[in-house]
């Protein structure tokens, strides 16, 4: 079982910046993937960006926006957000695909909400 928190959302103005993170413990083998994805109001869930051990890949929405990147011995991933627009306001979800004793599981946090307005 493996537990994610995430921290950092919060309000913006347009323009500005912030810094998502996501904590993962429990028990992981090995970190398959590990992204974050976007849900703003009436709107299905989206990829903003993931990363594996050797590429990253963001949706055209964030590309040259936003950073991906991760931290493999505090088992956490950080998504830098930069020139933030009103457009990009929703809760972000943390999700990692790690490899347990057996098998590969999908987990997600619990969602952080970013907020971008004057």
């Amino acid at each position: 079982q493996v537990q994610l928190v995430e921290s950092g959302g919060g309000l913006v103005q347009p323009g500005g910046s912030l810094t998502l993170s996501c904590a993962a413990s429990g028990s992981i083998f090995s970190f398959v993937n590990m992204g974050w994805y976007r849900q703003a109001p009436g709107k299905q869930r989206e990829l903003a960006a993931t990363i594996t051990s050797t590429s990253t890949n963001y949706a055209d929405s964030v590309k040259g926006r936003f950073t991906i990147s991760r931290d493999n011995a505090k088992n956490t991933v950080y998504l830098q957000m930069n020139s933030l627009k009103p457009e990009d306001t929703a809760v972000y979800y943390c999700n990692v695909v790690v490899r347990e004793s057996g098998s590969i599981r999908s987990y997600w946090g619990q969602g952080t909400q970013v907020t971008v307005s004057s």
